[in-house]
Order: structure tokens, then C-alpha cells, then sequence
């Protein structure tokens, strides 16, 4: 994906997001008498940045859960906030399957799968149609990297090979 994309798809997610609120409002349906809000902000995907406002809109609202941002590198410290502040958290975007483990982040869930079930579902798709090599093209960032890394390890796993594998640099 690249950039242009990204937000582009980013921009999709943040307006379905905004019709289900609309429509939540539109429908007079309430969290302990409250209308449902939202608040998006820009964080530059910094981690720091990412916690920073998030205490700050939780300090200035009554925040009963919060949907998380789009990268997996900041998705943990706002999943161990959440759960501190016993209040769910909800990603459509993070993929890192570390995020899975429930002991670790109990107030995190997600609506798209890990990178584990997806590097499984490539595996699946391999067997079924008697693939025994593949080339595997990714992205040169954490998302990309770690979601090649996944799929490699599960191909390996399972007797497939990975003949080669390329970057493709986002930025041009």
C-alpha cells in the first residue's frame, strides 16, 4: 500500500467509523445515559504522541472506549492505557499477532485479522493449489517486515519455500 492509499483507505475507515456514531445518535442510543461522540486526532504515528492526546481526551471527556490507531507499533501502550482504565480498546487496522495474547492486552480486540491467520491463509492457499515456492514482496516498514516475517516462518513451517524475497520502498 502506498501512501496516497493508505489514507485513502484510513479516510474510509475514519468515515465508516463517523456514520456508525451518526447513526447511533440518529437512533437515540446512549452509553449510561450519555450520547455516543467521537474525537479523531493526528499522531503523526508517534507513540509518545499517540499517548499524550489520548490522556489528555480522557482527562477532558467521559471516554468509554477508544478505537485505536492504525499502526501496530502504537497500538500496545493505548491497549495497556485501556486496560488500566478498565475501558475497551478497538483496532481496524493493527495486525502484530503479539497483540493477540489475551493476558497481555485483556481490553484489546480488533476487527481485521493478525498477521498469524493471514500468513495461515497463505500457507492454505499454497497447499490447495500444490504451490511449493512463492516470492514474497513487502513493504519497507514494521507492518511490512513483520508481516513478511510471519508469512515466511508459516510457509517454512510447513515445507514450502520462499524463494525470494523483495522490498518495495513506500516512499517511491
Amino acid at each position: 500500500m502506498n501512501g496516497s492509499e493508505s489514507v485513502e483507505l484510513s479516510s474510509h475507515f475514519r468515515a465508516m467509523f463517523k456514520a456508525t456514531i451518526i447513526l447511533s445518535q440518529q437512533h437515540n442510543i446512549r452509553i449510561e445515559e450519555q450520547p455516543i461522540t467521537w474525537q479523531t486526532v493526528d499522531t503523526g504515528g508517534k507513540s509518545m504522541n499517540t499517548l499524550v492526546i489520548t490522556c489528555q481526551a480522557v482527562s477532558d471527556s467521559n471516554v468509554v472506549g477508544i478505537v485505536d490507531p492504525t499502526s501496530s507499533s502504537e497500538t500496545p501502550f493505548i491497549a495497556d492505557f485501556g486496560e488500566k482504565l478498565g475501558i475497551p480498546v478497538v483496532s481496524y487496522a493493527a495486525t502484530d499477532p503479539g497483540l493477540s495474547d489475551r493476558n497481555a492486552y485483556p481490553a484489546f480486540q480488533r476487527t481485521v485479522p493478525s498477521d498469524c491467520a493471514s500468513a495461515l491463509a497463505v500457507v492454505k492457499l499454497s497447499t490447495r493449489f500444490n504451490w511449493t515456492s512463492c516470492i514474497i514482496i513487502y513493504q519497507n516498514d514494521a507492518y511490512g517486515s513483520d508481516g513478511a516475517k510471519v508469512i515466511t516462518d508459516a510457509l517454512i513451517h510447513n515445507d514450502l519455500t520462499v524463494a525470494n524475497t523483495l522490498v518495495f520502498d513506500i516512499e517511491t
